[in-house]
């Protein structure tokens, strides 16, 4: 499988696990290294970096990007062999920003 088919896989399993949620392709030619994907759900995000493999090679600030999203908000780098994991991580980032928005 290559990357923009995982990535098309991907998506359609955001749709789903995050009903009304808008996934954006980023545009890495307008900043080199952001991360692939923006979800926005709700009144939050997450940027997801998207790999075929765990071994498949980064660009150049990649990393960087990534970690800086991660630090406002959240992102990861994902690919099949930690897919669970990061929409895990995802959808507890979501639910935890739900929470501290409601009335104490």
């Amino acid at each position: 499988m290559r990357e923009n088919q995982y990535q098309a896989q991907l998506i359609k399993k955001l749709y789903e696990r995050f009903p009304g949620c808008v996934v954006l392709k980023n545009d890495s030619a307008l900043r080199q290294g952001i991360p692939d994907l923006t979800v926005l759900w709700s009144f939050t995000w997450g940027m997801l970096e998207v790999k075929i493999s765990k071994d498949a090679p980064r660009q150049p600030n990649q990393d960087y990007y990534v970690h800086e999203m991660n630090e406002m908000s959240y992102a990861a780098v994902i690919y099949p062999e930690n897919e669970e994991a990061v929409l895990d991580e995802l959808q507890q980032k979501f639910e935890d920003c739900w929470a501290a928005r409601l009335p104490q």
